[in-house]
């Protein structure tokens, strides 16, 4: 399963995202879940470091990606973090079996 998990402030701001696991509904390679939540997430990363040029955190590695925005850019970042979320949450209800979207506050 994957699990994406969203960071929040205390007032519920998008500071950034971790994104695990594998979904397991096909092969590598042949995953649609898989390739969409990946899509999804290296283009809210691409646009938060590259386009908007926030600071932040942003490490992938085999199929675990973790994107930590700077406090003092998280108000530039918010409409694509809540564009991402969206998109995950309408995924995990169209296939819960295989996404999993949580939310912690630090």
């Amino acid at each position: 399963m994957i699990n994406a998990e969203f960071f929040v402030d205390k007032n519920k701001n998008f500071l950034g995202f971790h994104i695990s696991g594998h979904s397991g509904m096909a092969e590598s390679g042949s995953d649609i879940i898989c390739a969409f939540v990946s899509s999804a997430a290296y283009m809210a990363a691409n646009t938060i470091t590259d386009i908007i040029h926030a600071k932040a955190t942003a490490e992938d590695s085999d199929g675990d990606m973790y994107v930590m925005v700077d406090k003092n850019d998280a108000d530039l970042c918010q409409d694509i973090l809540a564009g991402l979320k969206l998109h995950l949450v309408n995924t995990e209800e169209q296939y819960p079996q295989y996404l999993q979207v949580n939310f912690t506050e630090v």
